[in-house]
């Protein structure tokens, strides 16, 4: 069975040599692209800003990513700013990039996502404390309301876009054989919105017989609301997804 990963690309890339390395096969079809945040300046203020705040919350790699590539000269992440990470993905980028104050979920935690990092955060004293949210150019804002409520002052900055991507040749092709062959293929969705693409990329194709894994109960109803026939879930660490793949392939 193929697993098609339907990350945007750069975490397609790593996801397909994790899968690989555990005998699995697996190919890239990112169905998100990511494109430059559109505003520099703003990006360039929140780096100056860094040293007023309590915590900066990154929702993404692609959060992290984006904002570090906007890094104005002769700036560096101030050693005493906390970062927060929705997940282990999240984390891994920011240590690569030297932060190293960081507050995430709990390893055993069942999802890896804002109420499990919220369970982290809950705790502590938000009252009149600045917060900075790195996201995307839309983003849900659960987290940034209990933020809120907790008396945080908010600020927000969009490091990027998300959009429909334009599939090369090969990538269509991996599209069009799923459809033909939908037993030979494993969607793998860690997103709703790489759900609705696919929905745009495909508008009048038939998911009832595909397979799909998804990482998150809102991602599983999606791509049940799409007509995938059979929509399995696994917790979206590495370990969780390849054991579920090979009980598949079983």
């Amino acid at each position: 069975m193929r697993v098609l990963v339907t990350r945007p690309r750069a975490q397609a890339g790593e996801w397909v040599r994790l899968l690989r390395d555990a005998g699995l096969q697996a190919e890239a079809l990112p169905l998100i692209k990511i494109a430059p945040a559109t505003d520099g300046a703003a990006l360039a203020g929140a780096w100056q800003g860094l040293h007023e705040l309590a915590l900066v919350v990154f929702v993404s790699p692609n959060a992290v990513s984006c904002f570090f590539d906007g890094r104005p000269d002769g700036l560096a992440w101030p050693e005493v700013v906390v970062a927060a990470s929705p997940g282990p993905g999240t984390t891994r980028v920011l240590r690569a990039l030297g932060v190293q104050q960081i507050v995430e979920p709990a390893a055993d935690a069942p999802q890896f996502d804002s109420e499990a990092l919220w369970e982290q955060l809950s705790a502590r004293d938000w009252q009149g404390r600045k917060v900075l949210i790195v996201r995307g150019e839309s983003g849900r804002d659960w987290l940034a309301e209990r933020l809120r409520e907790r008396g945080a002052v908010l600020e927000f900055v969009a490091a990027y876009g998300r959009t429909l991507p334009a599939l090369s040749s090969r990538e269509r092709g991996l599209l069009d054989d799923a459809r033909a062959t939908p037993s030979g293929h494993l969607w793998l969705f860690s997103s709703s919105e790489a759900i609705t693409n696919l929905q745009s990329l495909a508008p009048d194709a038939d998911w009832a017989p595909s397979l799909a894994l998804a990482t998150h109960p809102r991602i599983t109803q999606t791509a049940r609301t799409l007509g995938f026939g059979r929509v399995l879930e696994a917790r979206p660490s590495a370990e969780a997804v390849v054991a579920c793949i090979q009980s598949i392939s079983s």
